[in-house]
């Protein structure tokens, strides 16, 4: 009987023995860097580290258009306030009365008698009169740039 037990002892060591040693196995094979659970741990902490580097440098990309934008959102403000100022001195301006004038009378031809000058002086000074055939009172220059005063027609 003490035989039995002997032997019956001895293969249970055995059969823990075989257990240890296979359980040892699939253990280095779970935490092995390349295959096993470990390579995915190690995969992952690689790919947190490359995150939070390009999230760094989106972050930093992400300001520098904030501050872009700012700058042109305020230049964009200026500008339009100039426009309203533009805008609301265009409406202070006398309305047009019909055609334009042209810039300057043309220079009188030497070979034209006085006759032929007096009317064309004549025709202009017809068109230059209103609808109703008023003379048109002088309008105020309608841009002051630099101290010049440039007119509409003039």
């Amino acid at each position: 009987m003490e035989f039995v037990a002997d032997v019956l002892l001895v293969a249970g060591a055995l059969g823990a023995g075989c257990y240890c040693f296979v359980l040892a196995r699939r253990l280095n094979r779970f935490n092995d860097l390349e295959k096993g659970v470990g390579g995915a741990v190690a995969v992952l902490s690689a790919q947190v580290d490359d995150l939070s580097g390009a999230l760094v440098s989106a972050r930093k990309a992400a300001d520098v258009s904030n501050d872009a934008l700012d700058d042109l959102t305020g230049r964009a403000e200026d500008v339009a306030k100039r426009l309203e100022l533009l805008l609301a001195s265009m409406h202070d301006m006398p309305a047009a009365t019909g055609t334009s004038r042209p810039a300057a009378a043309p220079a009188p031809n030497p070979a034209t008698s006085e006759a032929e000058q007096e009317t064309a002086a004549q025709r202009e000074t017809s068109s230059d009169t209103s609808e109703n055939g008023d003379i048109p009172s002088a309008s105020p220059p309608a841009f002051i740039r630099r101290g010049a005063q440039i007119g509409l027609g003039q």
